[in-house]
Order: C-alpha cells, then sequence, then structure tokens
C-alpha cells in the first residue's frame, strides 16, 4: 500500500524596507545625543523608529518595532530615552544609548495620540484615540491611574513644571486641567469651536525678564521725551507691558502642504544668546534613479533593464532611459487613462488596456533621433493593432505560450481572444465587481482573477471553467501574482494584507502582515525567492524565501490563538468611548498576558498550599516519632527554578509578571485566592522579602476587595497583623535608605576635601563659572593690548612698522612694504586677537 506524501510549503519572512523616510502619522522630536543638540531627529518609520543624522542625511540608528505602526514619539528629560506610543495602544521606552526595549506600557485599547515626560522623567503621561489619558510611572514600570472625562481623541498633554498639574485637550474641543494629587478635573475650558490645521508654521519667540526690562526702561525714556516736549510732567510716565511684548510672533514659515509634525530645538549662536531655532526634516535616500513623469498609473520594463515604459491617466505612454532618468518620448497612446500593461512572451513588444476602451498593440522600435543622440539609436513604441471593446479595458495579460489574450473589463467578466488573430474563445464571469488583477500561470494552464468583490476565482484556460471561488480578503484585492514555474501564488489587497495560496489545493498558506495601509503592488522574482509589495503606507517592502518548512496546521493554530487574544482584549470595552460616571480608573487592561499572568499565580498558590501541608505533616511526623525522618521530596516546578522552600517559589512567580501588567492579573484572581495570597503576603512582611512588590500587592488587593474583606470575619486578624507588620517594614525601608543617603554624604563630602573636587552639579557649576572668568580675563587681555597698539601708532608710527616686519619675517630695515598705516594696525590686532 503506498502512503501519498504531504505537500510542503517554504516560509516566507520580513526582509527590509526601503524607500521610507517617515510616516505620516507620527511626529518628528529633535534628540540631544552625545551632546549635541538639533544634529539627530527621530521619527516613525511604519513600526520602526529611525533616528536620522541631518547633517550627513544618513540614518544613525533604528529602533525596531514589531508589527504595529509608529504614532507617537517623545524625548525623556535625561536625553537616554525615548518613549513610543503604537496604533494598538503599546507604548514602548528605549535607551537610545544601546538601541534596546526597556519598558512596555499596555493600557490604552487604541492608537497613542499625544506622549509627554514630566521635567523630571519620572512620569509618562499618554493620551489615545480611546479618549482616556493615563498616567505611567517610570521607575516602577507600572501604571498610577487612568483619567476619564474627554468624549474624543485626545490631541494633546502636557505637564506644568513647577505645579502637580496636567493640561489635555481632545478633537471633543475642550481643555481640561487636572489635579494629580487628587486625580480630578477642576477646570474645563469649552471656548474653542474646533481644532487648527494648516499648511504654516507660526513661530513665536518669548523674551528674557532681562529682555522685558530692558524693553520697559526704552519705553519709558522714550514717554519722558515726548512729555518733555509737550512741557507736562515726567514724573507721571507709567509704561506697560504688552501682551505682544512677552509674545512676540515672528515671520510664519509657508509650507506645501498641511503640517503633520514640528519640532523646536535650542542652540547657543556665536554671540552665547539663547535663540530657538526651528527645523524641519529634510532627508533623502539613495536610489538609481529618479525620474519627473505624469499621473503614472502602471509601469514595465523593457528587454535589456535600460528602459522603463510608464502608463498614464492622461493616456500617454512615456519612456524613459533609465542611465540618465531622462523622458525620451511622450506617445499620445490613448484617450482615456492607461490601467494595464503587458509585455509579449517573445519581448519584441506590449500591450496596452485604457479607459477609452481600447486594447491597442506596440512593437519595439530603434530609431535615429539627433536630439538624443548622433551615433546611437533610441527605443520608441510602433503602434501595430486596436481592439476595440465594449466596455473600459482594466487589466490585459498575455498567456507565457503567446497564443491567448486575458481582457478584464469594467462589467465584472473577462474576455479571452487567441493572440494571433484577435478571434473571441472565452468569456468568463462570476464576479460581482469589476476584476482589478489577473495572471496566468507559466504552464498556460491556469487564469487567476481579484475582483472588488474581496473574490479570488481559479479559471482553466481550456474550457473556461471555474475551479474554485475563495474569499480571499476583507477588502478589494488590488494585485496578485504566480510564483514562476508554479501554481502557488501571491495576493495584496486594500485590508493591509498579503497572502499566498496554492491553486491546486485551494489552500491558503500563509498571511504576511507587515503594511499599515493598503497595498496597491506587488511583484515576484523570476526564481520566486523574493517579493516585493509597495503600499499606500509609502514604503516598499521586500519579503525572502527561507528554507525553514511551513506547516499549514500550526498557522491555523497561531492564527486561533491570535483572534483569541484579540477576542480578550476587546473584552470590557465600553459601547461609546467616552461615556463614562467616573473620572480615574486602572491604568492597566486586559490582555492574554494578564490572565496568563493570573493563572500563574493561582497555579503557584496551589502549589505553595500543597508543599506547605506537605512540611507541616512531615514536622508533625517527626514530633510524633521523635526523630528526624527523611525530608520529603521537592515539587519538581521548585526544583526547575531552584528554590527550596514554597513561599521562595511564590515570590519568584510575582516577580516574573511584568511590572506594567501586576495589578490586571491581580484583579482577574477570584476571591478564594485573594484571601490565601493576603496569607502568603504576611509570610514574605515576616521574612523582609521584596517590601516594595509585597505592599504593592497588598494595597492594591485591600482598595479592589476592600467591601468583601472587610465583611470576612477570619480576615480581621490577618489585616490587623498585615496592618503593622507593613508599618513595621516601610519605616525599616525608609531607616535603611535614609542611613545610605547620609553614608553617602559623608562620603562625598570626605572626597571633596581629600582631592578638593567638587561632584556632580555643583562641579558643572564651578567649572563653568571658571570658564566665564578666564574667557573674561582673555578678552580684557585683548582690549588693553588694543589699546596699547593704538596708542603706539599715535606716537611711533615707525614701531608699528617695525612689529609688522616682525610678524611677516622681513630683516632688512630698507625693504619697501607698500602696506596703508591702518591696516598695518589692524592685521597687528587681528594677529594678537
Amino acid at each position: 500500500m503506498k502512503m501519498g506524501l504531504t505537500k510542503q510549503y517554504l516560509r516566507n519572512v520580513p526582509g527590509p524596507v526601503f524607500g521610507l523616510i517617515a510616516s505620516q502619522k507620527s511626529n518628528i522630536v529633535f534628540l540631544e545625543i552625545r551632546g549635541q543638540s538639533g544634529k539627530y531627529c527621530a521619527v516613525g518609520a511604519c513600526e520602526d523608529v529611525i533616528i536620522w543624522d541631518l547633517r550627513t542625511g544618513e540614518k544613525f540608528l533604528t529602533l525596531k518595532g514589531e508589527k504595529h505602526e509608529v504614532t507617537k514619539v517623545t524625548k525623556s528629560a535625561d536625553k537616554n530615552h525615548i518613549a513610543v506610543g503604537y496604533n494598538d495602544g503599546m507604548i514602548r521606552v528605549f535607551d537610545l544609548n544601546t538601541g534596546e526595549l526597556t519598558i512596555n506600557f499596555s493600557g490604552h485599547k487604541s492608537t497613542i495620540t499625544a506622549l509627554q515626560y514630566d521635567h523630571q522623567g519620572l512620569r509618562l503621561v499618554s493620551g489615545s484615540k480611546d479618549t482616556d489619558v493615563i498616567v505611567w510611572d517610570i521607575v516602577n514600570e507600572s501604571g498610577l491611574y487612568r483619567l476619564k472625562g474627554h468624549k474624543g481623541i485626545v490631541t494633546n498633554v502636557h505637564l506644568l513644571k513647577d505645579k502637580d498639574i496636567l493640561i489635555t485637550s481632545s478633537k471633543d474641543t475642550f481643555v481640561k486641567f487636572w489635579d494629580l494629587e487628587t486625580q480630578h478635573c477642576f477646570k474645563t475650558l469649552v471656548g474653542h469651536r474646533s481644532e487648527g490645521n494648516e499648511n504654516s508654521i507660526e513661530v513665536f519667540r518669548l523674551p528674557t525678564e532681562d529682555e522685558l526690562k530692558k524693553h520697559l526702561t526704552k519705553r519709558k525714556k522714550k514717554l519722558k521725551r515726548k512729555l518733555k516736549d509737550s512741557g507736562a510732567d515726567e514724573e507721571d510716565v507709567q509704561a506697560e507691558l504688552k501682551l505682544e511684548d512677552e509674545i512676540q510672533r515672528l515671520k510664519p514659515i509657508k509650507m506645501s502642504s498641511k503640517v503633520v509634525s514640528a519640532d523646536i530645538v535650542m542652540e547657543k549662536d556665536n554671540h552665547t544668546k539663547k535663540e530657538r531655532k526651528l527645523r524641519y526634516l529634510i532627508s533623502t535616500i539613495q536610489c538609481i534613479r529618479n525620474m519627473s513623469c505624469d499621473y503614472s498609473l502602471c509601469s514595465i520594463f523593457a528587454p535589456g533593464d535600460r528602459h522603463v515604459i510608464l502608463g498614464t491617466k492622461s493616456g500617454k505612454l512615456q519612456i524613459f532611459d533609465i542611465a540618465s532618468g531622462s523622458l525620451l518620448e511622450s506617445i499620445e497612446a490613448h484617450s482615456g487613462a492607461v490601467w494595464s500593461l503587458s509585455m509579449l512572451p517573445d519581448k519584441r513588444g506590449i500591450v496596452s488596456g485604457s479607459a477609452d476602451h481600447d486594447v491597442k498593440f506596440w512593437n519595439f522600435e530603434l530609431i535615429t533621433d539627433p536630439s538624443f543622440s548622433s551615433t546611437s539609436k533610441r527605443l520608441t513604441l510602433e503602434h501595430v493593432k486596436t481592439l476595440k471593446m465594449d466596455e473600459d479595458v482594466l487589466c490585459v495579460k498575455y498567456s507565457p505560450d503567446q497564443r491567448l489574450l486575458a481582457v478584464a473589463l469594467l462589467d465584472n467578466t473577462v474576455k479571452v481572444f487567441f493572440a494571433d488573430t484577435l478571434k473571441f474563445f472565452l468569456s468568463l464571469y462570476g464576479h460581482k465587481l469589476p476584476v482589478l488583477c489577473m495572471d496566468i500561470s507559466t504552464d498556460s494552464s491556469l487564469l487567476i482573477t481579484g475582483s472588488a468583490d474581496r473574490n479570488v476565482k481559479i479559471w482553466g484556460l481550456d474550457f473556461g471553467d471555474c475551479h474554485k471561488s475563495i474569499f480571499a480578503h476583507d477588502d478589494s484585492i488590488m494585485c496578485l501574482q504566480f510564483v514562476p514555474k508554479t501554481h502557488l501564488f501571491f495576493t495584496g489587497s486594500k485590508d493591509r494584507k498579503i497572502k499566498q495560496w496554492d491553486a491546486d489545493n485551494f489552500e491558503h498558506i500563509i498571511t504576511l502582515e507587515g503594511h499599515h495601509a493598503e497595498v496597491w503592488c506587488l511583484a515576484v522574482s523570476p526564481n520566486g525567492s523574493h517579493i516585493v509589495t509597495g503600499s499606500h503606507d509609502k514604503s516598499l517592502r521586500l519579503w525572502e524565501k527561507t528554507k525553514e518548512p511551513l506547516i499549514l496546521e500550526e498557522e491555523r493554530e497561531m492564527a486561533r490563538e491570535k483572534q483569541d487574544e484579540e477576542a480578550v482584549a476587546d473584552s470590557g470595552e465600553p459601547v461609546v468611548p467616552g461615556e463614562t460616571n467616573t473620572e480615574v480608573g486602572l491604568a492597566g487592561k486586559k490582555t492574554i498576558e494578564t490572565v496568563k499572568g493570573a493563572e500563574r499565580i493561582m497555579e503557584a498558590i496551589e502549589l505553595y498550599k500543597e508543599e506547605t501541608e506537605k512540611l507541616k505533616y512531615y514536622e508533625l511526623e517527626c514530633k510524633k516519632l521523635k526523630k528526624e525522618l527523611p525530608a520529603p521530596a521537592l515539587h519538581p516546578m521548585m526544583i526547575a527554578y531552584g528554590v527550596t522552600t514554597p513561599s521562595k517559589y511564590m515570590l519568584m512567580m510575582l516577580k516574573k509578571i511584568r511590572s506594567s501588567e501586576l495589578e490586571e492579573s491581580l484583579l482577574v484572581l477570584p476571591f478564594s485566592y485573594v484571601i490565601d495570597l493576603l496569607k502568603i503576603l504576611e509570610v514574605f512582611l515576616d521574612s523582609g522579602w521584596e517590601i516594595e512588590l509585597t505592599c504593592r500587592c497588598l494595597f492594591f488587593l485591600l482598595r479592589v476587595h476592600h467591601g468583601q474583606i472587610t465583611s470576612n470575619q477570619v480576615l480581621l486578624p490577618v489585616i490587623d497583623r498585615l496592618k503593622e507588620k507593613t508599618l513595621h517594614r516601610v519605616q525599616e525601608l525608609k531607616d535603611r535608605v535614609g542611613f545610605n543617603l547620609a553614608g553617602l554624604q559623608h562620603l562625598q563630602r570626605e572626597m571633596e576635601q581629600s582631592a578638593d573636587v567638587t561632584f556632580f552639579m555643583d562641579a558643572s557649576d564651578r567649572f563653568k563659572t571658571k570658564k566665564k572668568k578666564e574667557k573674561k580675563k582673555a578678552i580684557l587681555s585683548i582690549k588693553f593690548c588694543v589699546k596699547h597698539i593704538i596708542y603706539i601708532y599715535s606716537e611711533n608710527l615707525a614701531y608699528c612698522h617695525h612689529l609688522f616686519r616682525k610678524l611677516l619675517g622681513v630683516t632688512k630695515e630698507n625693504t619697501y612694504i607698500n602696506v596703508s598705516e591702518k591696516s598695518i594696525v589692524n592685521i597687528i590686532i587681528y594677529s594678537l586677537v
């Protein structure tokens, strides 16, 4: 009995992304790296963050993301970290020195639209499309609280420097002021009618206090002069600063389209005065050639890859020379848009399909063109024949054996003709919306069509029968292509996905996700090892085929797990975002990770109880028999983690939960497990283990389950003991921190006295003061030298000539030098300076 072999497929994985500078959905932020301000900036580029060197126009660093698009970027106060918000609601913090991910925050249900650090870099505030604002603790790597109240997308957040106040704005036109100590909104501005969005950048300058005082003094003097001229009393002069003085409007910067993002960088000029300079990102990616053309809809390379032919919206066929990037010829080919171009299999010409109902056939010709070259010929197209259709032609395709020509029309059908005689052969109908793309297999046996009705149909070209109709995507199918010499094919859609299919088994093989907007086009390499896709997200992505086998059942299982995760994440979401009765909520959100964390806690509690009972029984047996018995065997999980007691295993399981997900994991726990966990936390306090983590878990459980805990008589003694032990342990921790701080300060003083040095900020301030004194001294010395030389010049010009000769190295006194006296003095002064 012979066993059939299972068909195997190879996996395609994402390769590099090219042709992308920045995404429109992300902002731009200047960074100070290696002490250089204004040289580097960070922008979101699809799922990555690219840090550009603006002086060289090259990538300095790329912070890799996963699959979700970057929507917001902000820098920390310490200049060493950058926080990145994504369109799935995640926030990640990266270290700029190493490029590594340090913190993950998960709390928002949709796109991050606002992000800012406080002025110390200890807290991070985020706003989202879900209308919520969350305050995060950077040190503890956890969420503090969620602020609710806006009924539209949060557009901006700002923390006041000297006060614990947060200002938020939203598309609901409201501006809210929040007191972060009490966590409530104490002021709402309702005067705005809409949000602003223009194509100019308004630049304002805020003068310093000294500049305002000088301006006020000048204004008083001016008023005194006027009063003096008019004969009035000068003592009655009263001058006040106006709003225009405190906020000076500079010349606006006009842009070619609406401004998405801008950033300001503070720099010092040559005169050591601070001024605000606005810069914007201008950067280019290295490419082979840039060519200016009309609105292009389709393209094809001519044989030899030295020319490219474009079909335009105006109906022209434009021929470009790739080496020079110049337009060789623009042919008025059609009276409507050219939607499709297809190469003849013998490479001798092309066929074009247009909205003017015509299919035109063109042959390649080489002609002499004096305007192009006097020695060589250039490529052109010669019109051979025309096939008239009744509808707009959306796509044309030759079969590889050059026997048939397929034409897709606006009436949802595909007409197949004999290529040599152009006689009608087949009419393929079944799509409910127009066919936007199609391809024919290498053996000319199968035709696949992709339509706006989201279906792919596989046709046999022998009889025109539909082998299979597949509901392939969630939106219009824009492109598809066979892998050469196989019946495997790829499809691209407006749903942002690329999918691979088997036309023989009618099976979906794999889905490639990475684009963040509609996929418009794709191309498969001749050997099938690479795929290139182009998208509305402005990126070109390369996908590479690997040697790794792909098992369909595993892929389907992963897809089911992903659906389960999405279902968990979407559970509990309000019907109408922004409609809530409370202003404050928990910062985290329920995810598959928090559910798994809760499951691990429950498993650890069960193991703790089981092992604790085993130890108690062992101790009782030893007491009964009044001798030492062999210790019971440790649980395999305890052996695996290298711990010897159940309490240490329980502590390790708590520590393994990500800090930002701890509260949500504890929230999922049933109340019966909460009772057990409170008793375990008492053991941690007795042992003095991880006091901060223990207190955090304890306070959260007490806050959430306050009613049930206080009504449970069994737990009241436990709560009393926890109160005493917590106060004692926290006081111990505070004393230890205070003792260590005092010791460090003592060591600092000792080292300063012994080495005559000053640490940290004091050293920096003293160094700056010393530099200023040295510079001032040098300037005074130069001024003295200048005055001395001018004195010498006025007293003895001959001595100046002598100095000048010494500078030039002229030794003979009778050598004539034709230089004016003023120039001599200037040269001497310049040399001394």
